[in-house]
């Protein structure tokens, strides 16, 4: 109690009208780019499709994955060379290892190659619907491992996008059927959220970084399932026509899903991405001339559903920051950044350099991002108290 006394006589009060401002800034543009990797992922579903041929969808995985990577290691040369002025994004420390290599162990490893055994005797209807639950695995996860706040609005809004899913792959043509497999498929769903959870404990940092070592242990792991299944590779124009578009849209979506994941946590970020089979369906349906699944208005008006209670969430309250010191990017311009600089730097420059957060307590709204990962039960005690 003592200690709490303390770092409330060294709390300081900031002007909040700036502070709202910005934060809703933030959102919008986070909810941006989580809506472009949904979109960049969505497009890589029809394009494969043309670009599929006589590739199995494991080799096809691999090419995909190991074209993000080696994409994104190019512009991270081109980075290097440039020698920009002002570094802007952190490097990944050694602290951070545990966290990447629990994302590419779960995620990278564990989840294809259990969906890989469980896809030999569920029934394809049946692992296409199941797949759809990793929003929801990565949200259940968020609250109940690493504490992340998710209120009843969020909860329906990943709930909605969810059943969009999931009408979107309903196929009443396919064969159907419950099997122990078929827990196996969910188990990887619930792998695939893990390694969305652990990922946001380091999407502090590079973006660039992540994405290529998560896209090249995909890869790999991708590539040795394939001489298990004894699939072939196709000739080197085809693979290097699926490697550029793993470049463009599993590379570049993962980046923005990490810089989504900065801003507004594990749970809606994952949501959002979760509009992706929409828009892959729509730009088959323009590709293909398919004749659009009846169920796909339903679909949209789930979808949009969801998206509606996301985008118009409002969290506010009073909440503590404690001392911290960490690096990331950031700006001295929006009520988080108040640090001083041996030289004068100006405040919408964004940087990032190690630095210290003094405790401080005011109320705006928030999302949980890299500064408000606070414990909400102890917060309500709190106001409880105080009232």
């Amino acid at each position: 109690m003592w200690i709490r006394n303390r770092i409330r006589r060294k709390l300081r009060f900031l002007p909040l009208s700036s502070l709202n401002q910005t934060m809703k800034a933030n959102y919008a543009i986070a909810v941006f780019q989580a809506f472009l990797a949904a979109t960049l992922f969505g497009v890589s579903i029809p394009l494969a499709k043309v670009l599929l041929g006589g590739i199995g969808p494991v080799p096809l995985a691999a090419l995909l994955y190991l074209g993000s990577s080696t994409g994104l290691l190019i512009i991270k040369a081109g980075q290097h060379l440039t020698r920009p002025a002002v570094i802007k994004e952190a490097a990944l420390k050694r602290t951070d290892v545990p966290w990447l290599l629990g994302a590419l162990l779960a995620g990278g490893v564990a989840a294809p190659i259990l969906l890989f055994f469980s896809l030999e005797h569920t029934p394809a209807a049946t692992a296409s619907l199941l797949l759809n639950f990793e929003g929801v695995a990565t949200a259940i996860i968020a609250a109940l491992i690493f504490g992340e706040a998710i209120g009843t609005r969020t909860w329906w809004a990943i709930i909605a996008i969810t059943a969009g899913g999931i009408l979107l792959s309903w196929d009443e043509r396919g064969a159907w059927g419950f099997s122990g497999a078929a827990f196996g498929i969910l188990g990887s769903c619930f792998l695939w959220g893990l390694d969305n959870n652990l990922t946001r404990n380091i999407s502090a940092k590079d973006p660039l970084t992540i994405a290529i070592f998560k896209g090249l242990g995909a890869g790999v792991i991708s590539l040795i399932l394939t001489n298990i299944s004894n699939s072939s590779l196709p000739g080197p124009s085809q693979v290097l026509s699926v490697m550029l578009l793993g470049g463009f849209s599993y590379g570049l979506s993962l980046v923005f899903y990490v810089l989504a994941l900065r801003s507004l946590g594990a749970a809606r970020t994952s949501a959002i991405f979760g509009l992706a089979p929409f828009v892959g369906a729509a730009i088959s349906l323009a590709i293909f001339r398919e004749t659009p699944s009846p169920f796909l208005l339903w679909a949209l008006l789930a979808m949009a559903i969801g998206a509606f209670l996301l985008l118009g969430e409002e969290h506010d309250h009073t909440h503590l920051h404690e001392a911290l010191e960490h690096e990331h990017r950031h700006r001295h311009d929006d009520g988080h950044h108040s640090h001083q600089h041996d030289t004068e730097v100006p405040p919408g420059l964004v940087h990032s350099h190690w630095h210290r957060h003094e405790a401080i307590i005011h109320s705006h709204r928030h999302l949980p991002d890299l500064h408000h990962r606070h414990n909400h039960a102890l917060a309500s005690r709190s106001r409880q108290k105080q009232q």
